[in-house]
């Protein structure tokens, strides 16, 4: 059944030649233009007829064994078959080359009779609303907006254009969502931020989260992530941002433009991002803390202080991660070094004797 549907999917593909894929590009081609390209892959798993990429010069010697008709590649290659369409930005055109050949299935317009809209709910022009999808009342919708079964998206929540929300994607009331959002599976916009007072008995007592959560143009995020609401004012996600799966942002933060998020990373309540900050994977931050515009978190890092512009920081506590480096290698030593130290420490109390004698 798989071979059955991957031929299906394969023969779907439109077939453009290298020349053509050049102009679409603004590359240029060192071979022969006329050459039919078929479909995108690795260089690894490339066929006959595909095309691949080479972004990192580290991959270089498989270019030698690559099947592939063609490689987008900043310079001519040479120790290969393959054509090369030369590129500035090899990855990123390899990103627009894929959008050239493949686009994931987008629904047609129209609103499943499962679907339960209110009354005073305002839908754009050409909506596709899926099964059991729920839109409560007051929500304002822009054009283009694909909402997939069971996505909910809770009362008084206005939204832009060309809003995509995947499956199980719940947007909690008073919600604000620019253009070209991308909500993927199981994300939650607007939940309660984690607030609680505890009373003159012991007992925590819940803090209203009275503020709301503000996702700009263009912001992608991705499954299981969970972005609260503010207790008071707003969470603020910026234009452009990008945020990886099972991220959770906590209440009255704000995420840089451009920001790139990744996997496993939890930001404490009132941490502000920069703009064109990373933050690799199982990153973490304290509250109230400035990471500056692009600073530079790696995985596993954990920040409890304000990051200047530019830097890099790694480690629990984060520090330079030159420094970090360096401690790393000595991390590894440190049994030799204990060793050493009690063999000092001996001689040391044996030459007292000896002097004391």
């Amino acid at each position: 059944t798989t071979e059955i549907y991957t031929l299906s999917l394969h023969d779907a593909l439109p077939i453009y030649t290298l020349g053509q894929l050049a102009e679409a590009l603004g590359c240029e081609v060192s071979g022969d233009p006329r050459i039919e390209i078929v479909g995108v892959s690795t260089l690894e798993q490339a066929k006959p007829g595909e095309i691949t990429f080479l972004a990192n010069k580290t991959y270089a010697p498989k270019v030698k064994v690559t099947r592939a008709a063609a490689v987008i590649a900043a310079e001519p290659l040479s120790d290969t078959r393959a054509a090369t369409l030369v590129s500035s930005n090899p990855y990123y055109d390899f990103a627009r080359t894929l959008a050239l050949y493949y686009q994931p299935p987008k629904p047609a317009p129209g609103i499943h009779p499962s679907a339960c809209i209110a009354s005073r709910a305002q839908i754009g022009p050409n909506a596709s609303i899926g099964a059991y999808a729920v839109i409560g009342e007051n929500v304002r919708m822009g054009a283009n907006a694909v909402i997939h079964p069971h996505a909910v998206i809770y009362e008084g929540c206005a939204i832009g254009d060309d809003f995509t929300a995947h499956s199980h994607v719940s947007v909690r009331e008073y919600t604000q969502i620019g253009n070209g959002v991308t909500l993927h599976n199981g994300v939650v916009i607007g939940g309660d931020g984690f607030g609680f007072a505890k009373g003159n008995n012991g007992r925590q007592h819940k803090i209203v989260q009275s503020g709301i959560t503000v996702i700009e143009d263009d912001v992608e995020i991705q499954t299981l992530t969970s972005i609260d609401r503010a207790t008071l004012g707003e969470t603020r996600v910026k234009r452009g941002a990008k945020i990886d799966s099972l991220v959770q942002i906590g209440h009255a933060c704000v995420v840089g433009e451009d920001n790139i998020i990744c996997g496993q990373t939890g930001l404490a309540g009132s941490t502000v991002l920069e703009e064109n900050v990373i933050m690799a994977g199982q990153t973490g931050s304290a509250g109230h803390i400035t990471i500056h515009k692009n600073a530079i978190v790696w995985a596993q890092a954990g920040v409890g202080h304000d990051v200047p512009e530019g830097a890099i920081v790694s480690g629990s506590p984060a520090f330079d991660s030159r420094e970090w480096l360096r401690a790393s290698a000595a991390y590894s030593r440190l049994p030799e070094l204990l060793r050493t130290v009690r063999a000092l420490e001996r001689r040391v109390a044996e030459l007292e004797k000896q002097q004391e004698s």
